[in-house]
This record gives C-alpha cells, structure tokens and sequence, in this order.
C-alpha cells in the first residue's frame, strides 16, 4: 500500500509516461510534444499561472520572476523520449505499477526528472513562495536528436545578455558500488561531459565485378582502418584534476591498495591510467577520446564492389585532447587508407564546471540534506547531454538527477523496460523544493 503522497506522484507521473513523445530524425511533425505541453499545464496548474511560458518548436522556456536582480539559475529536464522497441515486460507507454516501480519510457531518461522539478515548483508556488532570484526552467523535444531546442533556447538567453549562476541539468544519479570495490551509495554528480561529433569515412575504387577482385577494395581498407583505430592507443590518456577528485571521492568506500592509489590519484596517475580501464570501462571512458563505428555502407549488390562504402563513428573526445587533436590523429590514420574523413554535424565543447562553485556546492549541499547516507562525488560524464550548449550562458553547468538506481535501472535507459523505484518519488520532489528555495 502507497502513502498518500507517492500515490499522489505515481499518479502524475504515470500520465507523463503515457503520452508517447518520441523523437525522431528530422522531424517536423511536433503535435504530440504541445499535447505534453498541455498536459504539463493541467497537472501542474500553479507554477504555470506565475510564469512566463515561451515556446521554441516543441520545446519550450518558463521565466520565474524573482525577488531581486540576482543571477538568475535555470532548471532543465527534456520531455522527448527515444524509441520504445524490443520486448518489453509491460508496454513501454503503458506507465504500469508493478513490485514497487512504475515502468515506463521516459520514468528514468527524463520524464521522472522532469516530472519532480515541476511538482516542486508546483507545490511552492501553491503555498505562495515567491524565488529569491529569477529562476528558469527549460525542457526541450530535441535532446534525443539534435539538441537543436537547448541550442536555440541557450542562444536566445544570451542574445538577451543572460547570466547564470548555476544550470542544473539531467545527469548522473544515485548508484551503489560506482566502481568495483567502492562500497556504498555514491551520488554522480555531472560537472561536464566529453565532446561528441560524428565522422563518416569513405574508402573509393572503379568498383567492378565481384569474381575479379583486386587488393584492398573500400571494405577491405575500412575494415584495416577500423581495426587499427579501435584499440585507442591514437588517444592520450590522462588523469584531469577532475577525475582525480572523482576518484578520492569513490575511494571514501573502498578498502586495500585500490583505496590507496585512488586517494592519492595525483601520485599515481600514470599506473591508474593502465589499471582503471580494467577495473571499469565506465571509468576508462573519462580517461580519453573514445571513439565507436556505428553505421556502414557498401554495394547494394552482392556480386559488385563497391565504388564506395563508408563507415559512421561516433566520437566522444576528452577535454584534454579536444576535438581537434582527435579528429587530426583518426584523419591521419584514415590517410594511411586512402580514406576520407568528413565532420558530420555540429562540433560543440562542453568545459568543466568548478566544484568549488556555488552550482557544486548548492547541489552538494542538497543531496547531503535529502540523501545522508549517500557519498557526492563529481565526474565527466561520457554521454551527451542539452546541458553543454547552456555553457554559452553559465560557467558552471551541472548534472545530475536525483533518483537511487540500481545497475538494471542504469541498463534501462535506451532499452527495455526502463523503470523508477516508487520510493524514489518523493526525495526527488524534496531535492528540486530544496534547490528552489535555496537558490
């Protein structure tokens, strides 16, 4: 039997989860995202009468006008969800309770977000609170996609001039066991991400009949490339002043000589650039440019070579290599095959947020309050987020979303039957109470 008040959320959310807004590529057709819209207003009625409402093709900004001319701060959760296919337990939009957890797509990856930073907002606004500063809220229907509205939307605030002192984002969450051995539940704060860009490369020949095949066709010289490329050794690795206080921060839960060589990470950074991409590869990834093939592309024959194939790789490269050192030693490789190399997309960098700031430290502080039990420890995160286009208007952009997830849950997101502890509901509502009202 639920308490009042999770029944109460369960409820609320369970209508969020159940309007499918999956975006798509190119995608024009935007109804689905104004019937959410819609929907968020007739749920949470309150903060909906007090705020300025400006849309931006799906997405949308809210404009909560505070006491003083303070530096604002601005909340974002994003309402677009990625496609729900495989084989679920309980349909993906179904929003159904079960063992404790409301599945759903979205419950985690960012509806569930989302859907608490609103009833908060909601809530103070209902018992006449009134911020100490102006304070913004944002959610767009693109992050899945292109990022196309968080551009927007952070290019308009600063064409107004606009300031933040803190961006408050979707990102890590509460996890048990971050790194083998670190005992305890451990709070992932996001203080940035790597960069991301798309690379697409193109082996060429006369092409010709199958059955007389000369050395090194496009897939063969791909092939060799890829080979080459995927073991990482083109990349620098390096321990940032940031990983290393990630890693001081996990060590708190650990015992033995792991715990050792994390505390004291500055000592031991090039032995713990050899041993930590063993220990995790979710750690390994904040070490360097990681660099994955995704799509390809040959003959549309099986008996003909291909004039052309080409291969799409997803690159996320580190903050101290950057994107131009990452795509120059990959470009050189690529050389070596007679192989082209074209930027696909957009190339964004995403800097470092202070963990000494007053974003941090709100967050910080916010999570000890709420989550006693639970360890802060901050980290890059290696997925992307709207969150890096909002540097154009904030120094210090954080991430994080206040959920307690197991490594099932974690799995969950993209995939199937992606669910949120119901237990989870409440705490989350108290974080973002807690950030308004401190802020």
């Amino acid at each position: 039997m639920l308490d009042n008040r999770t029944q109460k959320y369960a409820d609320t959310l369970a209508q969020l989860i159940r309007m499918d807004t999956t975006s798509y590529d190119n995608q024009t057709d935007k109804t689905a995202f104004y019937h959410f819209h819609k929907l968020l207003k007739e749920k949470f009625p309150n903060i909906f009468s007090v705020v300025e409402y400006e849309d931006f093709s799906g997405s949308f900004l809210l404009k909560w006008k505070g006491e003083s001319s303070q530096a604002p701060i601005l909340l974002m959760n994003h309402h677009d969800v990625v496609a729900a296919t495989g084989n679920w337990r309980f349909p993906p939009f179904s929003a159904e309770i079960a063992d404790g957890k409301i599945w759903g797509r979205g419950t985690l990856d960012d509806k569930g977000g989302l859907w608490a930073m609103l009833q908060a907002a909601d809530e103070l606004a209902s018992e006449g609170f009134v911020p100490k500063r102006d304070i913004y809220f944002v959610s767009t229907c693109t992050e899945e996609q292109t990022g196309l509205g968080a551009d927007i939307i952070s290019a308009a605030l600063k064409e107004k001039g606009l300031r933040f002192d803190m961006v408050l984002d979707e990102g890590g969450m509460i996890v048990f066991e971050p790194i083998a051995g670190a005992i305890g539940k451990y709070a992932m704060v996001g203080v940035g991400e790597k960069g991301c860009v798309n690379l697409k490369f193109t082996a060429r020949s006369e092409g010709g009949h199958a059955s007389t095949p000369e050395n090194n066709t496009p897939l063969v010289r791909l092939g060799k490339f890829m080979a080459e490329v995927d073991n990482g050794k083109q990349f620098k690795s390096e321990l940032s002043p940031t990983v290393c206080t990630t890693f001081n921060r996990i060590s708190k839960g650990m015992k033995g000589p792991v715990k050792f060589l994390l505390e004291n990470a500055k000592m031991f950074k090039h032995l713990l650039s050899a041993v930590i991409p063993k220990i995790s590869a979710a750690a390994g990834a904040m070490l360097k440019t990681t660099i994955a093939f995704t799509m390809c592309s040959g003959s549309t024959e099986s008996n003909v070579l291909p004039e052309s194939a080409w291969v799409l790789a997803d690159m996320r490269y580190s903050h101290h290599q950057g994107s131009k050192d990452s795509i120059r030693v990959v470009t050189e490789i690529a050389k070596k095959y007679d192989i082209e190399t074209e930027i696909v997309g957009p190339v964004f960098d995403s800097p470092l947020s202070d963990t000494e700031s007053y974003a941090f430290k709100t967050v910080e502080n916010a999570i000890a309050r709420i989550f006693p039990d639970v360890i802060t420890a901050p980290y890059i995160m290696t997925g992307a987020s709207d969150s890096r286009y909002f540097s154009r208007v904030c120094d210090n952009c954080i991430r994080f979303s206040p959920f307690t997830i197991n490594n099932e849950q974690l799995d969950s997101v993209h995939a199937v039957n992606e669910n949120l502890d119901l237990d989870c509901l409440a705490p989350a509502v108290d974080f973002y109470r807690l950030i308004i009202t401190e802020a």
